[in-house]
């Protein structure tokens, strides 16, 4: 059993998962019962990484925090204004594309996702603020990342007064979770494995392809940012070429981020990849889980191309200001944005209502997400975490860098 086990590891996730995205697709094909059967799986992973997420953020958090030194050379407030500007500009760049790539979207026969959403921006903004004084103990319970922040960073600011041992503790008990999620991306290809046989099985292949305009305009405006906004940023910030920073941050951290399609999933990752570019740790262990929560382009990106799509299949003519405000709420709501899977969808409804787009055709238009978040939602976990190394590199006067 363990050669078996030491086998499986020493193939590579990449090439596994690789494998189980092209198994999932012939079983969802040949054998559709087979494939929604296999649908548990897909289940039982994203599960289970919804599940160590929010606690995953609090403790590196609380243990970043903690242990900082109090005159740590720490430079948070340059990588949070990198990490609102490119959100913005994400959104802002969804928001030019859906206009030159007009998008209609088949809303008929789809079954509404019953979910509750925010109705306005003054909801969203009132949930935000109420969400930051939430009990800490439900926010883990229930992924609100809002309040898992505000209660991680002030325990830590109270530990930071305490005996070494028990900041110690705090950063093994931060290891220890970081250990297990570890574990859960080894079996990622058993899960996407579940997840493409299942979307393949209820869909098929036409369905799929029936979306692939969509996907275009999402995937096109993802690598956009990717590959020419982020660059001028951090050339802005760095006055030297910016794309072999800008490459290894997507070969180190967007690739595998693509797969376990969750940015507090991937902090592992970023940290491994922080850790190995010789960033300041004091630095990156605070921006990096806090980039898993409020650092979200992709997200922006799909909010308002989504909502785009639902306004031009309506026929509702947009005018610049409302094209403007449509960027502000779309950054506004992303920045709340779950880091898990899917977990911008649900902030669909929120920008439709500056449209006056009903909640029930909003909400089929949360099902379309879901139907091609194989790829959509990837791709925007790719860009997200891939950005949270990034704009911290940019940030680190210290760094050693070679553009």
């Amino acid at each position: 059993m363990r050669s078996l086990v030491n086998a499986y590891l020493r193939a590579g996730l990449v090439p596994m998962i690789v494998a189980a995205l092209v198994i999932g697709t012939i079983i969802g094909v040949v054998a559709p019962n087979v494939g929604l059967g296999l649908g548990i799986l897909g289940s039982i992973f994203v599960g289970a990484l919804k599940a160590i997420a929010p606690v995953l953020v609090f403790f590196l958090v609380l243990a970043a925090v903690s242990g900082q030194k109090i005159d740590a050379d720490v430079r948070v407030k340059p990588v949070l204004i990198l990490y609102l500007v490119g959100t913005f500009t994400a959104a802002l760049v969804a928001v030019g594309a859906s206009f030159l790539f007009p998008t209609e979207l088949v809303l008929t026969g789809l079954d509404a996702v019953e979910q509750s959403a925010p109705q306005s921006l003054k909801e969203v903004l009132t949930n935000l603020l109420m969400n930051l004084v939430a009990n800490p103990v439900s926010s883990i319970a229930n992924a609100n990342y809002m309040g898992i922040l505000t209660w991680s960073i002030l325990l830590g600011l109270a530990i930071r007064s305490l005996s070494d041992t028990t900041r110690q503790v705090v950063a093994d008990v931060g290891t220890a979770v970081t250990n297990v999620v570890k574990w859960v991306i080894h079996l990622a290809p058993f899960g996407i494995l579940g997840l493409v046989a299942n979307t393949v099985a209820e869909t098929g292949i036409d369905a799929l392809m029936g979306y692939g305009r969509l996907l275009g305009v999402l995937v096109g405006s993802m690598l956009f940012i990717a590959l020419v906004v982020n660059p001028l940023l951090v050339a802005i910030v760095t006055r030297k070429n910016p794309y072999p920073l800008v490459l290894t941050c997507l070969r180190e951290s967007g690739v595998t981020a693509f797969f376990t399609r969750s940015s507090a999933a991937n902090i592992p990752v970023n940290m491994n990849l922080a850790r190995k570019l010789g960033l300041n740790e004091d630095t990156y262990s605070v921006t990096i889980p806090l980039g898993a929560t409020i650092n979200m382009a992709g997200a922006a990106i799909t909010i308002n191309v989504l909502t785009l799509a639902a306004a031009h299949t309506m026929g509702i003519e947009i005018g610049f200001g409302s094209a403007l405000l449509l960027a502000i709420v779309g950054s506004l709501s992303a920045c709340g944005a779950s880091g898990v899977a899917g977990g911008s969808l649900l902030l669909i409804p929120l920008a439709c209502n500056l449209f006056n787009i009903p909640n029930d055709i909003a909400m089929q238009v949360v099902a379309i997400g879901f139907i091609i978040g194989v790829v959509q939602d990837s791709a925007e976990t790719a860009l997200n975490s891939s950005t949270d190394v990034l704009f911290t590199a940019a940030a680190d006067p210290k760094f050693a860098y070679k553009g």
